[in-house]
């Protein structure tokens, strides 16, 4: 089927839904985060894109550290009230149980089942938004979401995103195992 041409949007879709922590001016704040991923396996490392005029970037450079918190579909309001309102203005530090570890000034919410802590390793600049890239020091989960010691994507239950209708959605029906059902493909020419 051909395809036509749209706008101008960032074709990843949808997005997993995480939660950045911070201590700024020595107070925990958190910021609901779309843009993030994985960038290199060893050492683990992973970036957060984040707007400039974020109350937690200034945590970030101050500390060199963040945390990253991978909500579950029952905490769906609070993730999406830490998108809406400010650390300016909204002291968000009550909204959860929190936890330090390694780093001692990355905060992690105890309320999430999966967490982590960063240490930051590099920050690039943009026009509107600022790159962390942080080495992940040490992962922390609930042992009710794992399986076989792993964190187990359907016992998480992450909140997905997407851009282009603005909705939450979550977790489907599992296709395939992958890197094994590419293996039974055989390409007719």
């Amino acid at each position: 089927m051909p395809k036509k041409k749209i706008f101008s949007k960032i074709p990843v879709y949808p997005m997993s839904v995480i939660i950045v922590g911070a201590d700024v001016e020595n107070k925990p704040n958190f910021l609901t985060v779309v843009w993030f991923s994985m960038v290199n396996f060893e050492p683990p490392t992973i970036a957060a894109v984040l707007n400039k005029g974020h109350y937690t970037n200034k945590g970030i450079r101050e500390n060199k550290t963040f945390s990253i918190n991978v909500p579950s579909t029952e905490l769906l309001a609070v993730t999406d009230y830490c998108s809406v309102v400010s650390g300016f203005d909204h002291d968000k530090s009550k909204l959860f149980d929190i936890s330090y570890g390694e780093l001692k000034n990355a905060p992690m919410i105890q309320e999430c089942p999966l967490t982590a802590e960063c240490r930051v390793v590099q920050t690039m600049q943009f026009a509107t938004h600022e790159l962390f890239i942080g080495e992940i020091v040490a992962t922390y989960a609930e042992d009710n979401i794992l399986t076989r010691e792993h964190p187990d994507i359907k016992k998480i239950k992450p909140i997905l995103y997407s851009m282009y209708d603005n909705y939450y959605w979550e977790l489907g029906k599992k296709l395939a195992h992958a890197m094994h059902v590419g293996k039974r493909f055989e390409q007719h020419n």
